[in-house]
């Protein structure tokens, strides 16, 4: 290795993109050219590989700011489409969140639904009520906005793009309902949802170039990531490779709504549990030294997952083995008992293949650079329980 570079620098890599001379690969042309090449020609000639994920994201929603009315009002309740949104921010600001349910249509139509009608251009029907204050005398407002007459809209999503995740089955006598979707009797089907060879943090499993601060594709757009999400867990258990065996890191994300597109974010009922909101996701790793190539030629084979049986309806339901993503891919799985079951995503490995190309297109171009992350995700979070009952400190 005498002689030759081992180390690279954002500051390099987005001067290579600037002059059109970066080599950016998604994360599955990265597999091959590392098996074609070996990982000292891929450190040498490879700039960036763009990972993605698309699926549904519960921990979604936005920031709106409607401006004010005249005579104005000091909103303390607000229903768009007749699903509530939280007001306790400011006379004219909201937090519309992903999975709250609209109250006449209930699980049809949520908060999900209202975002995607805003980025559709579809208008929408704001009705607040206030308690009125001398400088806010108005107590009612009825009327229809569209996306175009916000001040601000803003995605902020507090839990997005998991490290990984579980395998869900269901080992009773009936059908069973879930954010994972309908689990059949009898372990009838296997449900998972990852785009596993492509998905972010598992081409960069120790969070060592995504952070608070990364440049990310958001919804069609350009984001970044605030914070670790809420329930990041990176010291969940992992494999020989270093690769977490169920749901482990994640991250908070944030970006211009009025930028994103409705192919990119989008939402969906699931059936007898509840609306969710499906958010694509491509972030760009920086290949900084042979670790990144390491990490970012990961395969689906290299990718373990635990399997959970979610028919007890607690906390900590039973496992039963791993699995990996090829084996979920090819359509069926084989539990410990040797019974075969079949499998299916609730995510799109073909809408993530789209994003990561998108993402490497936007680089090849010169739209996109690299953002260094100001501070890097925990890797030693402690992951809490809610404990019912306990005495506070005093």
């Amino acid at each position: 290795m005498s002689g030759k570079k081992t180390e690279k620098s954002y500051a390099e890599i987005n001067q290579r993109i600037k002059k059109g001379e970066a080599l950016v690969l998604t994360a599955e042309e990265m597999i091959d050219f590392v098996d074609e090449n070996g990982e000292d020609k891929a450190l040498a000639e490879v700039d960036v590989v763009t990972t993605a994920t698309f699926g549904a994201m519960c921990s979604s929603g936005a920031f709106l700011n409607f401006g004010h009315c005249d005579p104005p009002i000091r909103m303390g309740r607000v229903w768009l489409n007749d699903v509530m949104a939280y007001a306790g921010l400011a006379a004219v600001d909201v937090y519309l969140g992903a999975t709250e349910e609209s109250e006449i249509k209930g699980v049809e139509y949520g908060g999900a639904h209202v975002i995607e009608d805003l980025l559709a251009g579809r208008k929408v029907h704001l009705r607040a009520t206030s308690k009125g204050t001398d400088s806010y005398p108005r107590k009612e407002l009825d009327t229809y906005i569209t996306l175009k007459d916000l001040n601000q809209a803003y995605l902020f999503n507090p839990r997005n793009c998991y490290q990984n995740y579980w395998v869900a089955v269901n080992s009773s006598d009936k059908m069973i309902y879930t954010y994972m979707g309908p689990l059949m009797a009898r372990f009838g089907n296997a449900s998972y949802s990852s785009a596993g060879q492509l998905s972010p943090l598992l081409n960069d499993p120790y969070y060592k170039t995504i952070g608070i601060g990364s440049r990310i594709f958001l919804g069609g757009a350009q984001g970044y990531i605030a914070w670790e999400g809420t329930q990041h867990n990176p010291v969940r258990e992992r494999n020989q490779k270093g690769l977490p065996v169920g749901g482990a890191g994640t991250m908070a994300v944030i970006g211009d709504l009025k930028e994103m597109s409705t192919e990119y974010v989008r939402a969906a009922s699931i059936e007898k549990y509840g609306v969710s909101m499906y958010v694509g996701i491509g972030v760009p790793i920086p290949i900084l030294n042979k670790e990144m190539v390491r990490y970012t030629a990961v395969r689906d084979r290299d990718i373990d997952v635990t399997i959970v049986d979610y028919s007890g309806g607690v906390r900590d339901n039973p496992t039963l083995g791993q699995v990996n993503y090829e084996q979920l891919r090819s359509g069926t799985i084989v539990l410990e008992n040797g019974r075969e079951v079949p499998t299916a995503p609730l995510s799109s490995y073909n809408k993530a293949r789209k994003i990561a190309l998108e993402l490497k297109k936007w680089i090849n171009n010169g739209e996109f650079l690299l953002e260094k992350p100001v501070e890097n995700l925990s890797t030693n979070s402690q992951f809490k329980i809610l404990k019912e009952g306990a005495v506070p400190n005093v």
